[in-house]
């Protein structure tokens, strides 16, 4: 693995201008050490995957540098893809094949072979309990399932660095603390260097060591947990919606509450930031409650 006080990534003044002169990544420069979890936080379009996809060598970057895991992103790609593991937003399983299948074949591509092979799979499938699925047709499995092989393949090679690209997209609350978790006592537990990206500062906040907030391709500030959620004010409130609420009615109720700004809609859930919370006496609060009687 990384020698002590090693960086796993170090990016300097990285940019990445597309055709049109679109600047998605504007100088973002990132130092993140062996053994530790990295959040990049922001919202869709803030230039957090694009950061992602050139520190994995999916694209070249327009200036800058970078290496990771001692390996330089331009001239060494193949050495640093054979050092890292990928999570992409979307699912990238095959689900006419079994959930095994898709951990050996992905094993089979970074040249793993025979009894060694079989056993990162088998402890994978332990790991992530979908042992009782595995033989099954991947076409049958939950969403959660779904995202928890992702992972897994990402790590059947042993990677030194894992990128997870918003591994809770799509999740219901449930499978969403649940791929935390997994990711937490991934990042604990082996000593793995994880960066991952999320829309929330509550998503990550629980074991990263560090996070960005990313916003336009660039970073606009960057600390501990800690000392970012020192710069906020107020309380955050999560709310999820029943299944025949419309949330972009919720969210427009949520918006026109006075104590309530930065208002937010993932899927069916909603976010937002209060002074005081939403207090159950609040005619604000009271209304929206109504709200969701009423449907």
């Amino acid at each position: 693995m990384f020698a002590a006080g090693e960086l796993a990534v170090d990016a300097r003044e990285l940019v990445k201008t597309y055709e049109g002169g679109i600047e998605a990544v504007r100088g973002i420069s990132l130092q993140i050490p062996s053994g530790s979890v990295f959040g990049l936080l922001g919202p869709n379009g803030a230039g957090k995957s694009t950061v992602v996809r050139l520190l994995t060598t999916l694209s070249a970057p327009t200036s800058g540098s970078a290496t990771v895991a001692g390996r330089d992103i331009v001239r060494e790609q193949a050495a640093v893809r054979r050092a890292i593991g990928y999570v992409a937003q979307e699912s990238g399983v095959d689900v006419q094949a079994t959930g095994r299948e898709n951990l050996l074949l992905q094993g089979r591509i970074y040249g793993l072979r025979g009894h060694e092979l079989n056993l990162q799979a088998t402890e994978l499938l332990d790991r992530f309990a979908l042992t009782a699925a595995a033989d099954r047709l991947v076409k049958t499995y939950s969403g959660g399932m779904k995202r928890k092989l992702d992972v897994a393949m990402g790590l059947i090679h042993e990677p030194r660095v894992l990128f997870l690209d918003e591994p809770t997209t799509g999740l219901d609350p449930e499978a969403r603390a649940e791929m935390w978790e997994q990711i937490r006592e991934l990042a604990w537990d082996r000593g793995l260097t994880v960066l991952l990206t999320a829309h929330y500062l509550e998503e990550a906040d629980q074991f990263a060591h560090r996070l960005a907030i990313v916003d336009k391709g660039r970073i606009v500030i960057e600390g501990t947990p800690d000392q970012l959620k020192a710069e906020l004010h107020g309380d955050a409130i999560t709310l999820e919606l029943g299944p025949d609420a419309d949330p972009a009615r919720g969210r427009e109720l949520l918006g026109t509450m006075t104590e309530v700004e930065h208002v937010a809609q993932d899927g069916r859930m909603l976010r937002a930031r209060a002074a005081d919370g939403l207090r159950p006496t609040s005619g604000s609060t009271r209304a929206f409650h109504s709200y969701q009687r009423s449907i």
